[in-house]
């Protein structure tokens, strides 16, 4: 156990240095942080080599049964890990040295890390009341926010709002009885998301999303992708993981996002992810993404093997995400070697999947949402297993969000 605290020692030691950062510009999705690191008791840091134990929490307190206690000091650890001055990144050194099984003796069986990332995309959702539905031919495709609802109301022609004398708890938001096809919803939604800009919905990429109240149901229209959270229609993505067998032992490669990015720069990633945009089929788009992201040809992506699929649902101010991801899996060659073509990765790199589920533990290093679609990949190939205190409410949380 000596040694085990001073390896502990060594590593808080060396990441506090190094002042890691996620460095994630969606801020409620990152560790609160002020100023620089704090300096460690040899208290504390001798305390990481033991089991964490504090009271007792419920991570979905209406809906789940499994009670955990909270790791208050290994949450004073993941800060150390994940926060510090937005002027520096972590890097594949500091992830090697964080997934080692030996970093810290906490148990695989404890499945309290991947509850905290659970609920990072689960947020805010008791704010629910503060939104609007937003309706078209009888059905509910979104909900916008009251507050957000304002910079519409100007555009007569475009939407239709209840009553302003009206009790606003029930009440929808419609689009204009003039606007009676997919067409013509598109260009004039389309009109406003411009005319509103970056100011309103930052990000903007002149890339459409199918609006629709549930995959596969009729179109009603297309909306920007950026504005997709504003108006809390479903979006769809596809998520692949890429793993290799060696020597009996299976590895994930894990993309490392380009610095250039708006969203989550810098942060790990899948293989593979990406959108589903409008009139583009799921098992398509992997083949299309697995090209782009990773260099991988069609004679070996079109092979990936769709595995099921996560959903999540989270408020972030005006942003309503209700999000659906279809996995997939792909065996790929030990011989290969994967390469960016899109310029959006930074770099990737081979782990073992052990390791990946260290990492997404004791980090928030990861994407938030690929943390998901890890933990799933855990579930289907048994490193996840029922002897482990709360395994069929953490199964059922990764499909918290409308999974329709």
């Amino acid at each position: 156990m000596y040694t085990q605290a001073n390896n502990t020692n060594q590593l808080v030691s060396t990441v506090a240095n190094k002042r890691i950062s996620c460095k994630m510009r969606i801020e409620p999705a990152r560790m609160a942080c002020s100023g620089g690191i704090p300096q460690l008791s040899h208290r504390l840091i001798d305390s990481l080599a033991f089991r964490f134990t504090a009271k007792a929490f419920r991570a979905f307190p209406k809906a789940l049964t499994t009670s955990f206690p909270v790791r208050s000091t290994q949450q004073a650890f993941h800060k150390v890990l994940t926060c510090a001055s937005d002027d520096d990144v972590f890097t594949w050194d500091d992830v090697v040295r964080i997934s080692k099984p030996e970093t810290l003796s906490d148990d695989p069986s404890d499945l309290r890390g991947y509850w905290e990332k659970i609920k990072i995309c689960n947020r805010r959702l008791e704010s629910q009341s503060e939104f609007l539905s937003f309706v078209i031919e009888d059905q509910i495709v979104g909900y916008i926010h009251k507050g957000f609802a304002e910079n519409l109301r100007s555009f007569k022609d475009v939407f239709t709002f209840p009553p302003e004398n009206s009790n606003s708890n029930g009440s929808s938001i419609t689009l204009h009885s003039s606007l009676s096809t997919d067409e013509d919803r598109t260009g004039a939604v389309g009109d406003v998301i411009k005319s509103l800009g970056e100011e309103h919905i930052p990000g903007i990429r002149n890339e459409l999303y199918p609006v629709t109240s549930s995959f596969g149901a009729s179109i009603f229209f297309s909306l920007e992708r950026a504005a997709a959270p504003y108006f809390g229609i479903k979006a769809y993505g596809v998520q692949m993981n890429g793993y290799v067998e060696k020597d009996g032992k299976k590895f994930l490669w894990i993309g490392k996002r380009s610095q250039q990015k708006t969203t989550y720069p810098g942060m790990l990633d899948q293989l593979v992810a990406g959108g589903l945009p409008h009139g583009v089929a799921c098992g398509d788009n992997v083949v299309k993404e697995c090209e782009e992201e990773a260099g991988i040809p069609s004679s070996i992506s079109s092979v990936a093997i769709p595995v099921g699929a996560v959903s999540y649902m989270d408020i972030d101010g005006y942003r309503f995400k209700r999000d659906v991801l279809f996995c997939y899996d792909l065996k790929l060659p030990e011989s290969f070697t994967p390469k960016n073509q899109d310029g959006e990765v930074e770099s990737f790199k081979l782990i073992p999947v052990m390791d990946v589920a260290n990492i997404i533990q004791r980090t928030q290093f990861f994407k938030p949402n690929c943390s998901l679609v890890i933990i799933d990949f855990l579930f289907r190939h048994g490193y996840i297993r029922p002897e482990c205190f709360g395994y069929l409410d953490l199964l059922q949380s990764l499909r918290s969000g409308d999974c329709s």
